[in-house]
């Protein structure tokens, strides 16, 4: 038999794309999904994957401390889907795309920290507060599964046309993907 891919990136990275018959086990969740997935794979190889390889190599880890070793062994796609591109492999790319919410709030806090840095050493040393904020929002959002920014990105107006929007938003305030459109 041949060899299985396991994608381990979140939901919304492997629905706007990946591997022809890869199954999405996300990082996430991986511990608890795995043991029914990788138990039907014993006899074949497992290539893990994600976007650039270090999300793989915890899921191998967390495989092997599950007690699942198959037969042929586990790899990982070093490099992952964007090494797969580059060789260009095919892939199954989501025709209508958008920046998922939790990388949308990656990059508003990203800037809103900079920024505070920035204007703190050129305008004013009280702009470093934006940035001491915003590192606080993380720390609640990590501490409590609820990410204030993420909610409030969902109600934007180049949100509002995604149907998805909402279940992006539950898996990004909650932690979880125990989420339901």
């Amino acid at each position: 038999m041949g060899e299985v891919i396991i994608d381990v990136r979140e939901r919304d990275e492997f629905d706007a794309e990946h591997i022809k018959n890869s199954i999405n086990v996300p990082l996430s969740t991986f511990s608890s999904q795995a043991p029914g997935i990788l138990t039907q794979f014993m006899d074949r190889k497992v290539v893990i994957m994600c976007r650039s390889g270090n999300r793989a190599k915890m899921a191998k880890q967390q495989a092997l401390q599950l007690g699942f070793s198959p037969d042929a062994g586990y790899s990982i796609y070093e490099g992952g889907i964007i090494k797969w591109k580059s060789e260009g492999k095919e892939t199954i790319a989501q025709k209508k795309g958008h920046l998922p919410l939790l990388r949308q709030t990656h990059l508003i806090a990203g800037m809103m920290a900079f920024v505070g840095v920035l204007l703190g050493y050129t305008v004013h040393n009280g702009f470093f507060a934006l940035s001491g904020f915003v590192g606080l929002g993380m720390t609640f959002a990590g501490a409590t599964g609820n990410c204030l920014l993420s909610n409030f990105l969902a109600f934007a107006p180049w949100n509002k046309s995604i149907p998805e929007i909402k279940k992006e938003a539950c898996i990004a305030g909650t932690g979880t993907s125990n989420c339901s459109n």
